[in-house]
């Protein structure tokens, strides 16, 4: 092995044990996620500029601390499956009503659409304000060859509706859901965990006893899934930090200048939608600062991992254990807002997509009727991106073709995805978490959450 790539190694293992010495009580979890997330984007930088005529070496690099990395994200991943089917067991157990489930899943997926259409308009706003169009956009190898596969991809999706999307989100085998096999699984698993739920609830109405075995086995596989979570939560900084490494080490500096008016944009669309977020939890009476001071965490992770999907775990407990929220809310609004209504992905950058080309189409982005019919499709959309495995991408897939817009502009701002790509993932999460707490405010005191909450704390002693 080359001595450089040794001297790299080195260095990481050193900042890593730095973040051991940080562990403990006098340290909050989320002060080492912040110290490991700057020591990744200084580590990933003194890769990028030291060793920018030797990329081989920066690869190799990367490839032994994707070690740390992506064994982090793949514990998350290993969580996420078994944390939503026990919580949704547990919650609709402790639930009671089965129409007070119906309540809580109407009212999440309402608030995820509405602010996915607000996040659209903001989109479509700040794109015409910054002038972004398509226009010199040129395209490189790198575009050309992205261009290809977005095309296959869209083929693959073009036939898939709304009606379809729904279809695919019933589970057929449940073993197979629970492995991720399909990019539905999540909430298949969540579909499943209600049925089984509702199904133990009319158990336990039938014979008391049964229904005592039943709360006690719910709540021990809890308390063990939930030490789990906690467990893998312990090693987030150090994923932080290999993680950010990576985002800025394999960044091109060349690409985000040439294309920084759209980073810029997006990130201003992004802090606009959250400031609106925070209007909307104000107006319910949520203490801001406190707030986010306890949702820090948890956006932190998804910027760094930007995976909606790997955050549902830390989403779920911050939402239950510090922000006070029934687990059956916690549990729809993380899973929900993983797969169905990013602000994000699928609100804020189609729709800026979609305004930057429609001059070229000789359409008016500032045209009433063109606004709106993106918001509405945007909107549609935002199922079927759950449908296809979601993200910014497939949301474009599915956006611009419904609008009889070309996908080639997908492909020209590849080379700047992840670094906007982490703001859009944080966005996604708050969002979850902003339908979850706001669900929590206007249905909670029909959830009976005060026990899951004590029990919560419980684990935390």
């Amino acid at each position: 092995m080359n001595y450089l790539i040794i001297l790299n190694l080195l260095i990481f293992l050193g900042l890593s044990f730095a973040l051991t010495r940080l562990s403990g009580p006098q340290h909050s979890l989320s002060k080492q996620i912040l110290i490991g997330l700057g020591a990744g984007i200084m580590f990933g930088l003194l890769l990028q500029i030291g060793y920018s005529e030797t990329p081989d070496v920066i690869n190799t690099t990367l490839k032994w601390t994707g070690v740390i990395g992506s064994s982090y994200i793949n514990l998350l991943r290993m969580v996420i499956m078994p944390l939503v089917l026990i919580m949704m067991i547990s919650a609709v157990v402790r639930m009671r009503e089965v129409a007070a489930l119906g309540k809580v899943g109407g009212s999440v997926i309402g608030i995820l659409i509405a602010t996915t259409m607000v996040a659209a308009l903001i989109g479509i706003l700040i794109a015409n304000l910054f002038g972004l169009s398509m226009d010199g956009m040129t395209e490189g190898a790198r575009e050309l060859a992205r261009a290809n596969v977005l095309q296959s991809q869209h083929e693959s999706i073009a036939e898939l509706d709304l009606a379809d999307t729904l279809i695919r989100f019933v589970p057929s085998n449940i073993f197979s859901d629970l492995s991720g096999a399909r990019p539905t699984s999540v909430i298949a698993v969540v579909i499943f965990g209600i049925l089984f739920g509702i199904a133990a609830l009319l158990v336990a109405n039938e014979d008391e006893q049964k229904g005592a075995a039943i709360v006690s086995f719910v709540e021990t596989a809890q308390a063990i899934i939930m030490k789990l979570v906690r467990m893998i939560m312990l090693l987030t900084p150090y994923g932080i930090l290999a993680l950010m490494t990576k985002v800025v080490a394999e960044s091109n500096g060349q690409d985000i200048v040439a294309l920084l008016t759209f980073i810029v944009a997006s990130y201003v669309a992004i802090a606009i939608m959250f400031a609106i977020h925070a209007v909307l939890l104000g107006l319910n009476g949520v203490n801001l600062r406190a707030y986010f001071r306890k949702v820090w965490p948890v956006l932190v992770f998804a910027f760094s991992s930007r995976s909606s999907a790997a955050t549902i775990p830390l989403n779920i407990e911050t939402q239950i254990h510090k922000l006070n929220v029934s687990p059956s809310i916690a549990n729809l609004s993380a899973t929900f807002g993983a797969t169905i209504g990013q602000n994000g992905c699928a609100g804020i950058y189609p729709a800026m997509l979609a305004t930057m080309i429609a001059p070229s189409m000789g359409i008016d982005p500032l045209d009433p009727l063109f606004m709106l019919q993106l918001i509405t499709i945007v909107a549609i959309s935002s199922f079927g991106v759950a449908g296809v495995g979601g993200g910014a991408t497939f949301a474009a897939l599915v956006v611009l073709p419904a609008m009889g817009f070309p996908i080639a502009l997908v492909a020209l701002l590849i080379s700047i995805e992840p670094l906007i790509d982490m703001a859009r993932t944080a966005l996604n999460v708050n969002g979850s978490i902003t339908a979850g707490l706001l669900t929590n405010q206007l249905l909670g005191e029909d959830i009976p959450h005060f026990q899951a909450v004590e029990s919560a704390q419980n684990l935390n002693k």
